[in-house]
């Protein structure tokens, strides 16, 4: 948990408003379900299924108790889960020093999408959270086939800087 984010909080979307709190274990089947809410995450194996539940709920767990990382949860007003990331404060040595904030697992609900909300999450995250931690770098990474999703982060001000890899065990 990162105890620095000053949490729950209310942002405006052109959808009204939502707020962003803590993820808690009460949300692990909203959370599946956000997480195979698409079919690249599905294609991965995010099926959002009930035999999977052990599975995430540990996951969540190990997220919410390390120190270092915090999984929100973004609310809508009649307190469904429209929306999900995780966050990763990660202290370095390159650039001087700098703590990075690493961005994860963002998702809104094809319900919810175009409305805002991911807008004004991402927005906070880098203007209110980020510095809250002392990150000064706010990264993340998004699959290639996620053509919209680079729109969307381009938009916000990210820069395409760099190139990922990944080798899976």
């Amino acid at each position: 948990m990162l105890p620095d984010l000053q949490l729950p909080v209310v942002l405006s979307s052109r959808g009204g408003e939502v707020v962003v709190r803590r993820a808690t274990v009460t949300d692990l089947s909203a959370l599946m379900s956000l997480l195979s809410d698409d079919a690249i995450s599905a294609a991965r194996g995010d099926r959002g299924d009930d035999a999977d539940a052990e599975a995430y709920g540990g996951a969540l767990r190990s997220v919410l108790e390390a120190p270092l990382n915090d999984l929100l949860a973004v609310e809508a007003a009649d307190g469904t889960v429209v929306g999900t990331l995780q966050l990763t404060v990660i202290p370095g040595m390159a650039r001087r020093g700098a703590t990075r904030m690493l961005v994860e697992a963002v998702r809104v609900a094809s319900s919810a999408r175009s409305g805002g909300i991911g807008s004004a999450v991402m927005r906070w995250v880098m203007h209110v959270a980020a510095p809250a931690t002392g990150a000064t770098l706010v990264q993340l990474t998004s699959d290639a086939a996620r053509v919209d999703a680079h729109r969307f982060y381009t938009r916000l001000g990210f820069a395409d800087s760099h190139i990922g890899f990944k080798y899976v065990l």
